[in-house]
């Protein structure tokens, strides 16, 4: 009797579906940015491009002095809207992997709100995607900010510059009031 012949492994391509990091996440902590690119960089050795952005807590907004910020939404519903972003991003450019953290709660000037990190094969593809993505969330995702000056709380109000760079996409939604 002859030993059974060996298993044929194939195997498959990467595929950003298969991403073992999360793709998208809503927290109160911080998020370290060197960490999070190493574990994007992990899915996929065809990596040959990383963008990040992080956005930060500004001091000052509309000419006032910003104490603080605190930024809320709606659990469930915001992740959802955040990955049908991630979705569209990965329909209209040629990218491995995407990440997207969102803090909420209290914030202080100069802490991180927000990281978009996108990878691929080369940089035009994740500079298109990262500012895509960028330009969704600051029109589409449901959050709400309210900042804390001198003169007392207020909420923060969707722009027009920003409806304008969601537009450039071919995406016109209008927010800003």
């Amino acid at each position: 009797m002859s030993a059974p012949p060996a298993p044929v492994v194939t195997e498959l391509p990467e595929s950003p579906v298969a991403m073992t990091v999360p793709r998208v996440s809503i927290q109160t902590e911080d998020f370290d940015l060197s960490a999070e690119v190493a574990a994007l960089r992990r899915e996929n050795k065809g990596v040959g491009a990383v963008c990040s952005f992080v956005g930060t807590v500004r001091d000052r907004n509309e000419g006032d002095q910003v104490a603080s910020m605190e930024l809320e939404h709606y659990p469930g519903m915001t992740e959802k809207s955040i990955e049908a972003m991630v979705d569209e991003a990965f329909r209209r450019f040629d990218i491995f992997g995407a990440r997207v953290i969102h803090r909420v709660g209290l914030l202080q000037p100069l802490d991180q709100i927000v990281l978009v990190a996108v990878t691929s094969v080369h940089r035009g593809q994740s500079f298109q995607a990262c500012e895509f993505l960028m330009d969704y969330l600051k029109t589409q995702a449901p959050f709400w900010k309210k900042e804390e000056t001198a003169q007392g709380a207020r909420w923060v109000d969707a722009r027009v510059s920003d409806d304008a760079a969601l537009a450039r996409w071919g995406i016109t939604l209008g927010n800003a009031g």
